[in-house]
């Protein structure tokens, strides 16, 4: 059987409590550059997607001065960045099952470097890492979770992707894998479930809880069986 089974986690909204943080950050952006009628229901409802995606998602075309301001409002939220309930514990766990943990983020490379910590994951947890420093379209695009898939070898029938965002539940089915979502970020499990959520749980601390009634456990089965 080619290739190997794992999981391609999302970090903003899925590991990271941070998805209300960027919405006001974005809208402080937008709305700092003439955008006042770009509505934060709306923003938070782009979140997930890619920095350039996401401002031509909400205003219709392209603007690189409000990407750099969103940077420069987000920083000031970095000390409120805190991790949900047991993030690190269910990625420990699945690696304990026998499953390969990589990240695909829409985050730049350099975020690694507190998110990793923020999360209170240890690096060799994590396999791998793809981010939008690694492609030219990422989220929706299947860009970002191919290329983690491929650093890593992943077999697509053995592989789930886990999400909080319809983007997340659309990218993994382009890139040929299932989906597990979260409702942590704020997206509504009909919204994920319509978009093709496998499986819908409250946040990653009811995931773990409920471990050996997810696709997770089946795919640890399929890994006992190489």
């Amino acid at each position: 059987m080619a290739g190997k089974p794992g999981v391609v986690f999302d970090v903003d909204g899925t590991l990271l409590d941070t998805n209300y943080l960027h919405t006001v950050a974005w809208t402080r952006a937008l709305r700092s550059h003439g955008y006042d009628e770009v509505t934060m229901e709306h923003v938070h409802g782009a979140i997930g997607i890619a920095s350039a995606g996401l401002v031509e998602h909400v205003t219709g075309g392209q603007d690189e001065a409000v990407t750099d301001a969103h940077s420069q409002e987000y920083e000031a939220f970095q000390d409120d960045v805190r991790a949900f309930p047991r993030a690190a514990d269910l990625m420990r766990a699945c690696h304990g099952l026998g499953l390969l943990v990589v990240i695909a983020t829409s985050g730049k490379e350099k975020d690694l470097d507190w998110m990793l910590p923020a999360i209170g994951i240890e690096d060799d947890i994590v396999e791998a890492a793809s981010t939008s420093s690694d492609v030219d379209s990422a989220k929706p695009a299947p860009d970002l979770m191919q290329v983690a898939m491929d650093t890593s070898d992943l077999d697509p029938d053995r592989t789930v992707a886990i999400g909080d965002t319809v983007w997340d539940v659309q990218a993994a089915a382009r890139a040929g894998i299932r989906c597990i979502a979260l409702t942590c970020g704020g997206i509504g499990e009909a919204a994920l479930r319509d978009a093709g959520a496998v499986e819908v749980w409250r946040d990653p601390a009811d995931l773990l809880a409920h471990l050996d009634d997810s696709v997770l456990a089946d795919l640890a089965r399929s890994g006992a069986d190489d």
